[in-house]
């Protein structure tokens, strides 16, 4: 099985998408490219405290940050959660398929140990 990308990749995605901070900022920026500062304004911290939350969706590739002169402008990129998708899925269909198996072998040992229906007598008269 082809991994989607490397599991260090993975793994930045994963830690960004675990910090319920971050996953609103990546929800407000699916709306569109945004200003740094006008991302910032609604979370109840910092800006440097929302500048740290950036840096680490950065590193995983979840935003990508445009200057225009002195401002700085950031946008959803999606490709590492459908790369997490893709590795969920495969990772699904593995366990989903290994439970099938294990179900199938379960069920046969349960026919095998069942008792045999008892015969029938017919009546003599």
């Amino acid at each position: 099985m082809r991994m989607p990308t490397t599991p260090n990749h993975l793994d930045q995605t994963l830690l960004a998408l675990a910090d319920p901070t971050r996953r609103a900022i990546l929800q407000r920026l699916s709306a569109g490219e945004t200003r740094v500062t006008e991302l910032a304004r609604p979370f109840a911290m910092s800006l440097n405290a929302v500048s740290k939350h950036i840096r680490v969706l950065e590193r995983a590739r979840l935003v990508r940050r445009r200057r225009e002169g002195r401002e700085h402008l950031l946008s959803f990129t999606s490709k590492p959660m459908d790369d997490v998708a893709r590795w969920m899925d495969a990772q699904r269909a593995s366990w989903t398929s290994r439970l099938s198996a294990l179900d199938a072998l379960l069920q046969e040992e349960d026919l095998a140990a069942a008792p045999a229906p008892p015969e029938k007598k017919g009546r003599t008269r």
